[in-house]
């Protein structure tokens, strides 16, 4: 896959369009009534959806079959360089709403804000609870879980490097929204700041911190005086990708263990797989690069998928006890 522009962009500084580019953009948009939430088996864009801080762009995939009042809401978050409907496609995320009856909730970057199409993972402007893309990507839950009368209790987000980064800087800032998560060659929530140090974060890894510090950069963007349970994460990392190092994932593993006082000896271990209870998983898959895994139970191999020994969202399915 070709992440040299994701690179570029970041490079530049990830610069933010002007007003006047983004109403152009919106008026290039083809227009999509509240009904797009109610058409079934495909994909449609939804314009409104309330506070929009990030200026992103909603799709949502609805599956063929009525879905149910309290079923799980899922969102996903694509990587930089993709668009939202490919990703949930060749990744089997549509397979698994079909199957389940699902709707899923598919919040895409924009051109105008990223020339890649990266989402701001490493913006304390676009991570903070209420703000930036972090505020749009909650309005549009909200939007989705009302329309569909969602469980609250299920309301769950994944996403893939740049867009698992953001997904566990979400689990992050709203832990109270979201029951659980699942991060593909993602990073360590807070792990930088700029996009120079996001560019040394991926190519190297985030530093050794103390347990204290781990806990402390989620709960820098967390509400204030959170006391709540946190939300389950599952992690996934090719220990072969050098877009985004697979120490970041270990690194990830262990701050999400660190919230919720696990030792670093996994309670069980089998192969490529580590689990602490229902609360932290780690897959670290052998000879996997910077690819979302697909295998035997769904996905399709991609330029941004790749074969491996176990399907990604099958197993995240389980952890999650939607499958």
């Amino acid at each position: 896959m070709d992440w040299s522009d994701g690179v570029r962009s970041l490079r530049r500084g990830l610069g933010i369009a002007s007003r006047v580019a983004i109403a152009r953009l919106q008026e290039e948009t083809p227009k999509c009534s509240r009904a797009g939430l109610s058409a079934r088996g495909r994909f449609a864009v939804l314009p409104e959806f309330g506070p929009n801080p990030g200026r992103l762009q909603l799709r949502v995939y609805v599956p063929p079959v009525p879905v149910r009042s309290g079923a799980p809401l899922i969102t996903l978050l694509h990587g930089c360089g993709q668009d939202a409907a490919s990703f949930a496609t060749e990744t089997g995320w549509t397979a698994l709403a079909d199957r389940l009856g699902l709707p899923l909730v598919l919040p895409e970057q924009q051109a105008l804000n990223n020339q890649a199409r990266c989402f701001h993972w490493f913006h304390p402007s676009d991570t903070e609870r209420g703000h930036g893309e972090a505020g749009s990507i909650a309005a549009m839950i909200s939007t989705a879980a009302a329309h569909f009368g969602s469980d609250p209790r299920r309301i769950f987000v994944a996403g893939l490097s740049a867009g698992g980064a953001m997904a566990a800087a979400l689990l992050a800032a709203y832990p109270d929204l979201f029951a659980a998560g699942a991060v593909c060659a993602g990073l360590p929530v807070g792990s930088a700041c700029s996009a120079i140090q996001a560019l040394a974060r991926m190519a190297h890894g985030t530093p050794e911190c103390d347990t204290d510090e781990w806990i402390a950069r989620v709960r820098q963007i967390a509400p204030r005086g959170y006391s709540g349970v946190w939300p389950r994460l599952s992690v996934w990392h090719g220990d072969a990708d050098e877009t985004v190092v697979a120490d970041n994932g270990r690194k990830l593993a262990a701050q999400w263990r660190a919230l919720n006082d696990l030792p670093e000896a996994p309670f069980h271990e089998s192969g490529s797989h580590q689990s602490w209870g229902d609360a932290v998983e780690l897959w670290m898959l052998p000879d996997l690069g910077h690819a979302w895994p697909v295998g035997p139970g769904g996905g399709l191999p991609g330029h941004f998928t790749a074969q491996a020994p176990v399907a990604a969202v099958r197993e995240i399915a389980r952890f999650w006890g939607i499958a």
